[in-house]
């Protein structure tokens, strides 16, 4: 028993980070029905945004301490954000309205770009946090299951920023033209809604969500490399999916879900059966039911 709640706490923490991940893509699909695959190495560039961040604290002969993580969320979400933008610019807007291939096909250039660069700069091996800025210490909750205060510190910055977006989505004016947007682009124009306005503040909030997600994630495991896009950014993709893709309730849930299901069946089958599970998972989820666990149930999708 204790084994199963250890491990679901630990699906819960990484489930939060695929969820804040899979919000970029599904906010995304909801206002432009596109499939951002660039969005993953956004993530992993937060990683090493963050990284270069803290080591170049360091450098200046600032004392590091796990505080130094908040300035350095900050600045990386701001930096992912207009990363985000400049995206959307150059490679998304002059092909609306050439039909659904051409901006997937950009999208995938754009995560081969971003993927190469991160590998040119900062090379093919794994990047090390510094352990100043790890936060040490655990928690014994009761028997054998503990949890660590790195873990804390990520799920509740993960759930907070979660909240935030859901709050600004349903409760803001622009949250309400967002909506407008994700049901019509040209109705929500006669309505005065500046659309592509709409849009570049899309791809402002999605990728800073990545990047800080990006952050997160580095300093929960400690280490990375420029592959981490790739595979955290795909788990995140059927995160979204197995939620309801276009629907920020059901990518949440989504990445909750997938996160339990593969601590569990790592524990249970073999951390090599992680992947394969996860991938029949998506599987089922489009066969069984294609719309995912919440898109029929929400009328207003974004």
């Amino acid at each position: 028993m204790e084994l199963l709640v250890q491990n679901l706490l630990n699906g819960l923490t990484i489930g939060a980070f695929y969820a804040l991940v899979a919000l970029g893509y599904t906010m995304v699909y909801g206002v432009l029905k596109l499939i951002n695959f660039a969005h993953g190495d956004i993530f992993m560039w937060g990683a090493y945004l963050g990284w270069t961040a803290v080591t170049f604290f360091a450098f200046l002969g600032l004392r590091l301490s796990p505080w130094a993580m908040v300035p350095t969320i900050i600045l990386v979400m701001v930096t992912a954000a207009l990363l985000g933008v400049l995206i959307e610019r150059i490679a998304y807007r002059p092909l609306r309205g050439t039909g659904r291939l051409p901006p997937i096909i950009s999208a995938l250039g754009i995560a081969f770009i971003l993927e190469s660069g991160a590998r040119n700069l900062y090379g093919a091996s794994y990047q090390i946090f510094p352990k100043a800025v790890a936060i040490a210490g655990r928690f014994n909750l009761t028997g054998s299951v503990t949890v660590s205060v790195t873990q804390i510190v990520a799920l509740v910055a993960a759930l907070i920023l979660m909240a935030a977006l859901y709050l600004f989505v349903n409760y803001t004016r622009v949250g309400t033209a967002m909506r407008a947007v994700s049901l019509d682009h040209d109705t929500s124009r006669l309505m005065g809604i500046d659309v592509n306005r709409i849009i570049a503040i899309v791809f402002l909030i999605g990728p800073a969500l990545g990047g800080a997600a990006g952050s997160l994630v580095a300093l929960h495991y400690g280490s990375f490399d420029f592959t981490l896009g790739w595979t955290f950014g795909l788990k995140a993709f059927i995160a979204a999916i197995l939620g309801g893709i276009g629907n920020l309730p059901g990518a949440m849930l989504g990445g909750i879900i997938l996160g339990i299901v593969e601590s569990l069946s790592a524990v249970y089958l073999g951390s090599q059966w992680k992947d394969v599970v996860a991938y029949m998972l998506l599987a089922l989820i489009l066969i069984v039911r294609p719309t995912g666990l919440l898109g029929e149930r929400v009328a207003e999708k974004l």
